[in-house]
């Protein structure tokens, strides 16, 4: 029995820290700051398993974790500014932008993240490339984050392709896991950028 060969997608969605933007480094060494003013631990492997979370919900679990008394939307925003202060330095991913690039007025995208509007439109400026995208949804935007499949049926519905007809990329195991759950063609950004980049680079 042959399989069913995946359609061509209708539109795009891409997760933006560490799928469109290198930045996952810089948002480290912003959780370091913040980890020598408020007395928390907070590893950078666990960074990474928790890629797609919002600063104040990491927040809020380390707090309750580690009894502590902080307040998790304050630090959320001290490390906001830990981490523009740090804008300069941050690199798009070109192979992923790329793609962006070469779909631009053929296909509807939008960006789905985890981050604050405020700090993912200053990137976006930074990087120039806000332009590319018809809709781009921030953890602002709806209640239920990563790995929920709210954040992609948000951004599927702005650019108006049913949910089944869009291909988005990511570079964490939750992001993927909420489009898989929104019935969205999954790419995983690790995986095919492994694929892409010569050993090596």
């Amino acid at each position: 029995m042959l399989q069913a060969t995946p359609q061509p997608p209708q539109g795009l969605i891409f997760d933006f820290d560490g799928t469109l933007a290198d930045t996952m480094p810089l948002h480290y060494r912003a959780w370091q700051v913040l980890m020598k003013r408020h007395g928390f631990h907070f590893s950078e492997e666990r960074l990474y398993a928790m890629g797609g979370i919002p600063s104040r919900d990491i927040l809020r679990t380390l707090r309750d974790e580690q009894g502590l008394s902080f307040d998790p939307l304050a630090v959320a925003r001290e490390k906001e500014e830990a981490y523009l202060d740090l804008l300069q330095e941050v690199e798009p991913i070109h192979e992923i932008v790329g793609i962006a690039r070469e779909n631009h007025g053929r296909l509807p995208m939008a960006v789905a993240t985890g981050g604050t509007r405020r700090v993912i439109a200053t990137v976006l400026e930074h990087l120039k490339i806000g332009h590319l995208f018809n809709a781009v949804v921030t953890s602002e935007d709806v209640v239920r984050q990563k790995p929920a499949p709210d954040i992609f049926l948000e951004a599927a519905r702005r650019i108006g392709v049913p949910p089944q007809c869009c291909r988005a990329y990511e570079d964490t195991d939750l992001g993927l896991q909420a489009i898989r759950a929104a019935g969205m063609e999954a790419v995983d950004v690790r995986a095919w950028l492994a694929a892409a980049r010569p050993a090596g680079t």
